[in-house]
């Protein structure tokens, strides 16, 4: 069968070569953020930097019809989808063990250790979830600090927002999680 392809079709195939465009241009940058979020966890951890970086590659893959409107804007979505790798691989970790109960998740540390907290992780997901139902901007302030390691000038450039209402909605943003998980 010839013909034109599907627009659809064209539209991921732009997305994809955009996207091979860009992840050499801030490779660094994204292992940058990987580290970070593996920087807390345990002495043989099976989760690398640059396996983290790779599984995020594939969910960006996914996104095919995602369009960036700069180098923050795809640095906050990356973050979005290592959250979601460490979010599948907690759970993952959780099924293995068969129970866990609810422990105290700090913000404070900007961080988890994934491999060896795969509950608070998972109670930190929840929490974000809820909060970005009603509070969408401040769940986006919390991914793009608490998962992808952004400055508050990046989280503002990647949200169109300024600096100072960044400072404001990570306050806010930690008030309300931190209630939500001692719910």
């Amino acid at each position: 069968m010839t013909g034109t392809p599907h627009p659809d079709l064209l539209d991921a195939l732009r997305a994809h070569e955009e996207l091979e465009q860009l992840v050499p241009l801030v490779y660094d940058e994204l292992r940058r953020i990987a580290h970070r979020q593996l920087a807390a966890r345990a002495p043989g951890a099976t989760l690398q930097t640059t396996g983290l970086v790779h599984e995020a590659y594939l969910k960006l893959v996914d996104q095919s019809r995602a369009r960036w409107s700069d180098r923050a804007h795809f640095l906050a979505v990356a973050s979005l989808a290592m959250r979601h790798v460490l979010v599948d691989r907690a759970k993952a970790r959780l099924a293995q063990k068969r129970g866990g109960g609810r422990v105290r998740v700090s913000l404070d540390e900007d961080r988890i250790a994934a491999d060896d907290q795969p509950e608070a992780l998972l109670q930190l997901h929840e929490a974000l979830e809820r909060l970005a139902a009603v509070e969408p901007r401040l769940a986006r302030v919390v991914e793009c600090r608490f998962f992808g390691g952004l400055t508050q000038e990046e989280i503002a450039e990647s949200l169109g927002i300024a600096v100072r209402t960044v400072e404001r909605d990570w306050a806010k943003a930690r008030v309300l999680l931190r209630r939500a998980l001692l719910e």
